[in-house]
């Protein structure tokens, strides 16, 4: 019986269960991803941010897309359905297409798609530009050249020059598929010499090359409009300098022109059939590229602007001085001349008291140790690397502070332990804050706010810290009411017990995990199973993720360039992050553009990340972004309301940006001017504190920021001194709190040429100092006079022999010295340096102690225990001001009052600290002699007799009598352990 063959092999039920289960799993991973995105925004209140991302970037991918596919479909189509029906090809032809055409009818339509899938994406990235052309605001101010608002250069020319971008792209690939389809059809074939084209393929390709043409021209238009913000042929950083603003510029118009003639010379081409004309007119506009873009100003800056730099590029070296000082918000700047006497006189810092007494010798580059070993009580506590400098009230008196959160480290953790590490260590636990002016009888920073639970001058505060700096990638916490707390709190003292104290999250920080499509989310998000299955996880709990505060005010506000130093404040009794936001652009017409991370990189910050959007030419601070320490809320404050780019952003996001006005009192208190901003202005300000195009272009008045004078790596050149935050008067101004650099010539000659501040400090509740924030001063010094500059006067401490012969003495006992932060400030009616010099034992638990301050006035230099006893030491016994940094018990204060001499009093106490030193310094050799570690008993021998002599340097003081020389085995032997009354006078 005769049986039929079958057509062909069906697919195995089983592959395509396969492949469907695929899809499907593949399709809920994608959807997985989008939905969690929407959950967190939805938290956080900014789901509006998401869908107006999410919204134009559809929208702009589907006019990407039909922009490329229908275009290039339409040119297929066009070109073969106008092909010659009896056209005779050659035999290759006929291989070609015997290949093609099982394949043509998909093709034609598959092609197309491909391509606008591709341009789709790369239009959907464009949505910002799309978005801020829509919402455009003017600047109030016209470029000098072309007489247009700066808005244009910065609102509308990119967005032009993407449209016309994106059209070049089509025609050309339209052009391209038009005519591989017209040669693979026959309506173009080349035999030997001879070229025909039918005329419906002559007019498809014609009339293509004349829109490409057209759209070159305007491409070439807008690009004179773009020469004013790309560097310049010749000296200038950016702008269109004589050449361009003679040659190029006009050049461009030319050509534009002579594009647009070739567009109508190929529509003749359309209509009369003879290309000559077309090719013709595409040579002459190679040709006129060549000469009248290339060689012709090319010609002009070699032989007339190169002669002659200096008079004929005046003009445009004022335009880009003006431009970059506008840009960058240096324009209004403050310049004020310093007389910056070097002798340093008696009294002489009496009208500086309030600053010399907030002088900040707690250095927050080396305390985190201190801060570690003294307040991190558990191993899943950890401190930042580099801690914060910020400012409170207490006592009435504003006092500088260096505060650091205590964060949770996970990193000593079983990393296998899932539950301990997603559901018990959740959150860290207050903030450790110290006196700036302060330290400890043993050189230990003296706290104002410590302990657990949390107690201090800040008050009483939320002190729970789930949102941080460093933070586990995600903690599932909360739970219904009366279920138990699964998290741990905090550890107990012995008043309150044993144990831990637990606790669990009241508030609405994350997504929550109420059913099991969430669950099921985020366990493909996080990769973890145990979401599912944990019985910890309910339909109270809630998951925390996306923990940074920088990240969180980056993720919904994703147009802002953020400050990268984040920092703590206690406001209005809850803790928060402050995040710095500014906005940028790079098409300001004129000014100079920076690398923003090449530039803010110093010695705290050395390797700043690269970001995209990196390289700008205007910056200004425009947003400040707070978040919650306890629920990680995100609240966004419009700074700077009269910047145009906040303006636009403001309309693109209706409603995410809160007024100034609705900022409390207390967070007003507590915002800063941002660092990297006033890192990048000093960095302009080094080329562009010259106004005179002359003094400008000749170069001989370039300044450049100091090497950190501390820097300690051998291996690699050190980088530029970070600005440091202070309080104090600058100018004759009322003390504030203040960011500061200095500047010496770029030559590399240590001598101070600049003091650039900028005031920090907005006041407190009604803002009242918000008329001065932000005010740049630059005090010039000088050049007449050599000022030595931070590297000078860093080596002229370590080659003073009385120091030399001091550290060395300090370094006995096995102790390594370590350079703090050298300051300078201008008191005095000049330059006062001052550094604080930390001891650190080679012991494995040790951490730096502050053990002298090294102060310097012109070429006078003073090495004491204290500031008060330094700056006394370099003005002649009377400094006329009281700097507050006596040794004090940890908890307590010793208040000064500004500007008043020491009375009895005053001395008295600084006569108990120097016993209560003394007192420790036995008690530390004690211990020492009874553990049989003679090289810290050394150490507390060599505190001995220094509190011993101050101690009877100050007795005879109250006494007026005159003080005797203690020798040192006179205050204790070293054989036999002191008591507390051999020490005491």
């Amino acid at each position: 019986m005769p049986t039929t063959a079958p057509s062909g092999r069906r697919p195995s039920p089983l592959l395509i269960t396969v492949i469907v289960v695929a899809a499907i799993l593949g399709a809920f991973v994608l959807f997985s991803g989008f939905y969690a995105d929407i959950l967190w925004f939805d938290q956080l209140g900014f789901l509006q941010v998401l869908q107006t991302r999410w919204l134009s970037m559809l929208v702009m991918f589907l006019i990407g897309f039909l922009g490329m596919a229908v275009p290039l479909a339409l040119s297929v189509q066009i070109a073969f359905r106008s092909r010659p029906v009896y056209a005779q090809l050659s035999s290759q032809l006929d291989r070609y297409q015997e290949l093609v055409e099982p394949l043509r009818r998909v093709g034609m339509w598959a092609a197309p798609a491909v391509l606008g899938l591709f341009a789709g994406i790369a239009s959907a990235s464009q949505w910002e530009t799309a978005q801020l052309w829509l919402h455009r605001k003017p600047f109030g101010e016209a470029d000098p050249q072309f007489g247009f608002d700066i808005g244009f250069y910065v609102f509308e020319l990119p967005f032009y020059q993407s449209i016309v971008g994106f059209a070049l792209a089509v025609l050309f690939i339209c052009l391209v598929a038009a005519l591989a389809t017209s040669y693979l059809y026959g309506a173009i074939r080349v035999t030997g010499r001879e070229f025909r084209i039918s005329r419906s393929a002559r007019i498809q390709l014609a009339v293509t090359g004349a829109l490409y043409m057209l759209a070159l021209g305007v491409s070439i238009w807008l690009g004179q409009y773009a020469s004013l913000s790309m560097p310049a042929q010749g000296f200038l950083e950016a702008g269109a300098g004589y050449t361009e603003v003679n040659a190029s510029i006009p050049g461009a118009q030319i050509m534009a022109g002579i594009a647009g003639l070739v567009a109508v010379f190929f529509i003749v081409t359309a209509i009369i059939g003879r290309w000559r004309i077309a090719i013709v007119g595409t040579a002459l506009l190679i040709a006129s590229s060549l000469v009248v873009g290339v060689a012709y100003p090319a010609i002009v800056q070699r032989f007339q602007v190169d002669p002659s730099a200096r008079t004929l590029e005046a003009e445009y070296i004022q335009r880009n001085i003006d431009a970059t000082r506008a840009a960058w918000g240096v324009d209004e700047m403050v310049e004020a001349p310093s007389d910056a006497r070097t002798d340093a006189e008696p009294g002489a810092l009496r009208e500086d008291a309030e600053t010399t007494a907030n002088i900040r010798i707690i250095d927050p580059a080396l305390v985190t140790d201190a801060f570690a070993n003294l307040q991190e009580y558990r191993q899943y506590y950890g401190f930042p690397e580099q801690l914060d400098v910020d400012r409170y009230e207490i006592d009435g008196q504003t006092t500088d502070t260096v505060i650091a959160v205590r964060e949770l480290d996970l990193s000593g953790l079983d990393e296998d332990s899932w539950y301990n590490r997603h559901i018990v260590y959740t959150h860290g636990y207050g903030v450790v804050a110290a006196y700036g002016n302060q330290r400890g009888p043993e050189g230990q920073p003296v706290f104002l706010q410590a302990g657990i639970p949390t107690d201090g001058a800040l008050g009483d505060y939320e002190p729970r810290v789930y949102f941080g700096e460093s933070t586990p990638d995600y903690s599932i916490v909360g739970g219904p009411e009366g279920s138990p707390n699964l998290e741990l709190d905090y550890p107990r003292s012995t008043e309150e017990g044993s144990g831990n104290a637990n606790t669990t999250f009241a508030g609405d920080g994350g997504p929550k995990l109420d059913s099991f499509l969430n669950r099921l989310v985020y366990a493909l998000k996080f990769q973890s199973e145990q979401i599912i299955l944990s019985d910890a996880v309910n339909e109270e709990s809630q998951i925390l993720y996306d923990r940074d505060p920088r990240q969180r005010v980056g993720e919904v506000a994703p147009y802002l360039t953020l400050d990268s130093d984040t920092y703590p404040a206690v406001v209005d009794e809850r803790l928060v992050w402050i995040v710095d936001g500014m906005t940028t652009s790079s098409s300001f017409p004129y000014a100079s553009h920076r690398s923003i991370a090449q530039t803010i990189a110093d010695s705290t910050n050395p390797n700043p990340g690269f970001t995209p959007g990196d390289v700008v030419n205007y910056m200004r601070n425009s947003v400040k972004g707070v978040v919650d320490a306890y629920d990680g809320s995100v609240t966004l404050y419009a700074w700077d309301t009269e910047d145009p780019i906040l303006q636009a952003w403001q309309e693109i996001y209706p409603g995410t940006i809160r007024p100034m006005s609705e900022m409390s009192g207390e967070l007003m208190s507590h915002v800063r001017y941002p660092a990297d901003m006033f890192k990048l202005q000093r960095n302009i300000l080094g080329d562009y504190h010259v106004t005179d195009p002359a003094t400008f272009f000749s170069g001989d008045d370039q300044w450049a920021t100091p090497a950190d004078p501390t820097w300690s790596s051998a291996q690699t050149q050190a980088p530029p001194q970070p600005p440091y935050y202070l309080t104090m008067s600058v100018d004759g101004q009322d003390p504030a709190f203040t960011l500061y650099s200095t500047f010496i010539p770029r030559d590399g000659r240590e001598v101070l040429y600049g003091y650039l501040s900028v005031n920090a400090d907005a006041g407190g509740t009604a803002g009242e100092r918000l008329d001065t924030y932000g005010q740049l001063t630059l005090q010039m010094l000088p050049k007449d006079r050599s000022i030595p500059g931070p590297g000078q006067v860093q080596n002229t401490f370590d080659t003073d022999d009385q120091v030399s012969r001091e550290l060395n003495l300090l370094r006995q006992g096995a102790s390594d010295v370590i350079n703090g932060n050298l300051l300078t400030l201008p008191v005095g009616g000049g330059l006062l340096y001052v550094q604080p010099v930390y001891l650190r034992s080679t012991g494995a638990t040790s951490f730096p102690v502050l053990r002298k301050i090294l102060v310097a006035f012109g070429d006078d230099i003073a090495f004491e225990d204290t500031l008060d006893e330094a700056l006394d030491a370099l003005f002649g016994g009377d400094s006329g001001a009281q700097a507050g940094d006596s040794d004090v018990e940890p908890g307590t204060e010793e208040p000064a009052e500004p500007g008043a001499e020491a009375p009895d009093a005053d001395l008295q106490a600084q006569l108990d600290a120097a016993l209560q030193e003394a007192v420790a310094a036995i008690q530390a050799r004690q211990a020492a002699y009874a553990e049989g570690d003679v090289v810290a008993a050394a150490e507390a021998e060599v505190r001995l007799n220094e509190a011993v002599q101050r101690a009877v340097d100050l007795s005879a003081e109250i006494e007026g009598t005159e003080a005797p020389e203690i020798a040192p085995e006179e205050s204790a032997p070293a054989e036999e352990p002191a008591t507390e009354e051999t020490a005491a006078p």
